[in-house]
C-alpha cells in the first residue's frame, strides 16, 4: 500500500522546480497568519530551502510535501513540523493555494494520507493542529478527518492589528 497517492491527489517530495510556486505562496500575505511569517522570503532563500528538504525529518524535525492532482499541477503543500519522536507527536498544517482548487475534496484527501504516513511510518501517537477559531473551513476539514477539539489559546495570534483566538486539534491512534 502506498501511503502518499490517493485516488485523486499524490504527496510527493520537494523538486527544485516548485521554486515559483514556492516563491508564490510563501509570499502571499494573505496565509501569512497560519504560516507564522512576518517578512517576505527571497527567492535566493527559498532555493536553499530546497536544496535541503532532502534532510530527513527525525534531524530538521519537519517534512513539507507537495500536493498534486498530476504530476505537472501542484495545488498545495501539507507540511508535518515539532516533530518530538520522544513523544510521539507531530504537528501538520496544510495550505491549498488557489480559489479553483479549493473544495474539491484535495485538502481532505492529502489530510487522510499524510496522517497515515505519520502514523505508520513515524510511528506517532498523536498528530496536532492549530486553527484559529474563524477559520470555519479548515476546522471542518480537521474535524471530518477525526480530529477533536481539546483545547482553546485565548488572543493567541496577533494578526491585523487584532488578536485571534486559535483551537488545538489532536488526532490520537
Amino acid at each position: 500500500m502506498e501511503t502518499l497517492k490517493g485516488g485523486h491527489i499524490f504527496l510527493r517530495a520537494l523538486e527544485p522546480s516548485d521554486l515559483d510556486f514556492l516563491y508564490n505562496l510563501e509570499n502571499d500575505e494573505s496565509i501569512w497568519e497560519v504560516s507564522n511569517t512576518t517578512t517576505p522570503y527571497s527567492k535566493y532563500i527559498l532555493k536553499q530551502y530546497l536544496e535541503n528538504s532532502h534532510r530527513d525529518i527525525y534531524d530538521v524535525k519537519q517534512l513539507r510535501l507537495v500536493i498534486c492532482k498530476s504530476k505537472k499541477d501542484a495545488v498545495g503543500f501539507i507540511d508535518l513540523f515539532d516533530f518530538d519522536p520522544k513523544h510521539l507527536r507531530v504537528g501538520v498544517g496544510i495550505v491549498v493555494f488557489s480559489e479553483g482548487n479549493k473544495r474539491k475534496g484535495f485538502a481532505s484527501e492529502a489530510l487522510k494520507l499524510i496522517c497515515e504516513y505519520a502514523f505508520s511510518h513515524l510511528n506517532v501517537h498523536q498528530i496536532f493542529a492549530g486553527i484559529t477559531e474563524e477559520n470555519e473551513p479548515s476546522i471542518q476539514l480537521f474535524e471530518k478527518a477525526g480530529f477533536e477539539k481539546s483545547g482553546f489559546k485565548k488572543d493567541w495570534i496577533f494578526s491585523e492589528g487584532k488578536f485571534k483566538s486559535e483551537y488545538f486539534y489532536q488526532l490520537i491512534r
